[in-house]
């Protein structure tokens, strides 16, 4: 540049900062004025929040505004079931409340503050990288081996970095002989066919909010008082016959009352259920093995059990089976009669039990071969507590992830959920079975390549260190421990470096996505004998749900379609939930002691713990840890959870592409980078229209909420589950 260019220069920066001044000083103006207008804006939507007949909706496209940021502004206006459910947010692909589970985490009413689990010793071993080659013929990728790696520390997680917590390490096999010696079954455990039917238990069914009563001698409206377990004891024994031994809660939530003075909800729960009894009633402890059986405390479907003499009744929710929308007693009745009607012709032997959880295992129980000298005849051999004890420790159930800005704009295009029905139907065909094999880091790189892909490909469940591809910008596909118990987080940094357990699933997915292959060094794993132990049952369980699907989709009458709708879902928490009773989770239970003379605390059960004191009873908790349980298989559990999030990401469905008649793929690796807002178990929430095709068959993304239009990215669990229920609103009511 001479001195002529820079002087022409010079004019042409005069003239751009002569036009750009009355500009700024017009912006400025309007600036100004734009802000007066949103103080405006905001004052008259307080004002008009205050009509008793005011809507969100309304005020909402006068205003140009989404609907949260209505309520944002006039918090009266969200719809009081919206908040409600936001607050205690519904479980899905859980553990059972009353199988050898883990206890519900406390759902606090102000907050909570989660304790990190303790150092389980570390994962820094060498081991073979397993990461995809070349493309073959088939379009098929191969493994590498790539010899001894790097040693890679852990990086910590930004969430982790901002708490300052620490990561939890989860817990490695032992080197060596104490390693090797995990893996064993159980001396003398196994599951086997049982010989003998369940017991039918007599059900009543009640809602505490109207007192309306239904079983099967009739129908009857209760003064229930204030809902107490003495008063609905006393009154539901004052007009039912003793036979009833399990009255199902519709509605009302008796457990929840006087929950505002409690900081959890599990504490209202419990001191609900260790309320003063009714003169002759007990809490239950004299019936099955465990002679201090208790309460089972859950934040929304709490179990109690009481006795009087040999009378034996459970207080249950209904919300363990489905979620009743509303209906009546009458028609929830219907839909278990529906239920069992539907399972009949399947299963000789069906009782329906307490939960879907111990139904499930009892279905399960009765496909396990009988005939002498077929495989497997003799019963599937329980796991060494050792390996039951690591996977409980390193296989994660359902994804549930929240992902707020600035990973994702504050604002985005729409809202769409879809969701994969009856999902884990789907990752039945195939199961661990027997004793495990270890697979060492030294074994694994031993392996061909075609061994090392079967290996992968086998049922499975690995210790893996893991390299996310920089410039990476999608979701993450891995879990890995965060802070707190029980605690997962999906690492999605470009060159972060991690170390995990994972599914063969998952890790084949983190090898084979479609957008590039992530780095995985293999460090230990358990690999399994592949079996179907598993898949009677499920596919069973497929044609009830088939059949109820159906009839609830051509009955005239409106009762009948809702109950067969109803018991459709009671399929599915049976297979679900099931599902969750082979993880056998440490087993926690409650009870309650009177005082003694002077207020003298009574001796508690062995291992139980005082948790709570009146100024007439004690109540204690005990964890009674792991089981000599014969139906315990996590890995089959392990399984299916590692599939399902897999397929939340990347899964063939059951439509076909019309050019090449390959299954269309389908999951959130499908959609645009940066559209994805949430995933909840088997439901992916994006901002990105989705257009995949609903085919009816398990596993399947069904749209079930759509907002075509502009929205305000929820950051908090809160605004996530009021959208979620206004996506579901506007998307009902295009079909209406």
């Amino acid at each position: 540049m001479d001195s002529k260019e820079f002087s022409t220069g010079l004019a042409e920066l005069r003239a751009v900062r002569d036009e750009l001044k009355p500009l700024e000083r017009e912006l400025a103006q309007l600036q100004a004025k734009v802000g007066k207008l949103h103080d405006r804006r905001a004052e008259q939507i307080r004002r008009l929040g205050g009509y008793a007949k005011a809507t969100s909706d309304r005020i909402a496209t006068a205003a140009g505004l989404s609907v949260i940021d209505i309520v944002a502004l006039a918090p009266s206006l969200a719809p009081q079931g919206a908040l409600q459910a936001s607050a205690e947010p519904p479980v899905k692909e859980s553990a059972p409340v009353d199988q050898p589970a883990a206890q519900a985490p406390a759902e606090p009413i102000k907050e909570t503050t989660a304790t990190p689990d303790p150092d389980n010793g570390s994962a820094d071993r060498v081991g073979a990288v397993a990461r995809l080659g070349a493309a073959t013929a088939d379009g098929a990728f191969g493994l590498e081996v790539l010899g001894e790696p790097r040693q890679a520390e852990n990086t910590p997680s930004p969430a982790a970095a901002v708490s300052g917590e620490a990561e939890r390490v989860l817990p490695s096999i032992p080197a060596g002989a104490e390693g090797d010696a995990w893996f064993r079954a159980e001396s003398g455990l196994a599951s086997k066919r049982p010989n003998f039917k369940q017991a039918t238990r007599g059900m009543a069914f009640l809602d505490t909010a109207t007192g309306v009563l239904v079983w099967q001698g009739g129908t009857t409206r209760l003064d229930l008082g204030q809902s107490s377990v003495a008063e609905i004891l006393t009154a539901v024994y004052a007009v039912a016959p003793a036979t009833i031994e399990r009255i199902y809660i519709t509605a009302g939530d008796p457990w929840h009352q006087g929950s505002e003075r409690h900081e959890f909800l599990k504490d209202a729960v419990a001191a609900w259920l260790n309320a003063p009894l009714p003169e002759g009633w007990t809490v239950e402890s004299s019936r099955g093995k465990d002679r201090q059986a208790g309460h089972l405390v859950h934040p929304r479907n709490p179990v109690g059990r009481w006795q009087r003499g040999d009378q034996h009744t459970e207080i249950r929710s209904v919300g363990e089976w489905f979620d009743p929308e509303g209906a009546d007693p009458a028609t929830v009745r219907a839909a278990f009669v529906e239920l069992w009607k539907a399972l009949r012709p399947h299963f000789e032997d069906v009782v329906l039990m307490g939960a879907p959880s111990q139904t499930g295992r009892d279905l399960w129980s009765r496909t396990i071969p009988a005939k002498a000298g077929a495989k497997w005849a003799d019963g599937f051999p329980v796991m060494s507590e050792e390996i039951r004890g690591l996977l409980h420790a390193t296989a994660g159930q359902g994804r549930t992830e929240l992902i707020t800005p600035p990973r994702v704009p504050e604002r985005v295009a729409g809202w769409f959920e879809v969701d994969r029905t009856f999902a884990y139907a789907k990752h039945t065909w195939a199961s661990g079975v027997g004793v495990p094999r270890r697979i060492t880091a030294a074994a694994f790189a031993a392996m061909t390549e075609k061994e090392q892909s079967n290996a992968l490909f086998a049922p499975s469940h690995w210790q893996v260190r893991v390299t996310i591809p920089k410039g990476w910008n999608h979701v993450g596909l891995l879990p890995a421990p965060a802070p707190g118990e029980r605690s997962w987080h999906y690492p999605y940094e470009g060159g972060r470096t991690f170390t995990t357990w994972a599914g063969g699933a998952e890790v084949n997915l983190a090898l084979r996505n479609p957008i590039a292959p992530w780095r995985i060094e293999i460090l230990d794993g358990l690999l399994w004998e592949s079996g179907d132990p598993l898949k009677s049952w499920s596919t069973k369980l497929q044609k009830a749900w088939r059949s109820l699907r159906a009839i609830a989709e051509m009955h005239g009458d409106e009762q009948q379609k809702q109950a067969c709708g109803l018991a459709s879902r009671a399929v599915r928490s049976i297979l679900l939930y099931g599902i969750g009773t082979f993880a056998q989770r440490p087993r926690i239970t409650t009870g309650s002691l009177e005082l003694g003379a002077g207020g003298a605390v009574p001796d508690l059960p062995d291992g139980a713990r005082l948790t709570g004191i009146t100024d007439t009873l004690v109540t204690w908790e005990r964890n009674a840890g792991f089981a000599r349980d014969q139906y315990a298989h996590p890995e089959w559990a392990a399984g299916v959870w590692s599939a399902a999030r897999a397929a939340l990401l990347s899964v063939s469905t059951s439509a076909k592409d019309p050019q090449t008649g390959k299954p269309v793929k389908a999951g959130a690796l499908h959609l645009p980078a940066g559209s994805i807002l949430a995933f909840r178990t088997d439901a992916i929430y994006t901002s990105a229209p989705v257009d995949w095709e609903y085919g009816g068959e398990p596993g399947d993304y069904l749209l079930k909420g759509r907002m075509p239009w502009e929205q305000t990215t929820p950051r908090n669990d809160e605004e996530f589950y009021y959208l979620q229920g206004l996506g579901r609103q506007a998307y009902e009511s295009e079909g209406m």
